[in-house]
């Protein structure tokens, strides 16, 4: 067991050189860049998830405007700016992408509780994310805060020797 009660694989930042220290900072930055783009990526597919519920509650199952044939007509996305009108067919059945381009037939509600799950799944994985930052953001905080005590106690000794240089 480590001393002090320290958790085991723990290090004594103040035994670490200068540029230990600089490596060990460069090293957390990368971290905590990478994890807070991975929860922007996260942020964004349960918005996508979102939109699918909403899609479905506002498209298939909300108004029921009659087109000329009297089926529902919809504006079907082709891109993320680009819509073509559609008509609705069948309103008791719509494909859900399950993930790798497998889609499966679901009712509206079967459709939406599975869309709901998985934003609540995301939502979990987003608030165990969000722990990981905070305590990488407080390591570097850390880190920081112990190379810079060093950078200032290394540069002390320099001044009194260069002014009787």
């Amino acid at each position: 067991m480590a001393e002090g009660g320290a958790p085991p694989g723990s290090v004594n930042l103040a035994t670490l050189s200068v540029p230990q220290l600089r490596s060990l900072q460069t090293r957390l930055t990368s971290e905590l860049e990478h994890l807070t783009t991975s929860h922007t990526k996260l942020r964004a597919a349960q918005a996508k998830f979102r939109d699918c519920v909403r899609s479905i509650t506002d498209g298939v199952t909300g108004s029921k405007e009659k087109g000329t044939e009297g089926r529902e007509e919809i504006l079907v996305p082709l891109t993320s700016s680009l819509y073509v009108k559609g008509r609705l067919t069948d309103r008791e059945k719509v494909l859900v992408d399950v993930g790798t381009g497998f889609y499966i037939e679901k009712t509206p509600p079967k459709a939406i509780a599975f869309y709901d799950d998985k934003v609540k799944g995301l939502d979990a994985n987003l608030q165990e994310l969000e722990k990981i930052v905070s305590g990488k953001s407080q390591q570097l905080r850390v880190v920081e805060e112990v190379l810079r005590q060093k950078m200032l106690a290394g540069e002390a000794p320099e001044q009194p020797a260069a002014a009787s240089a």
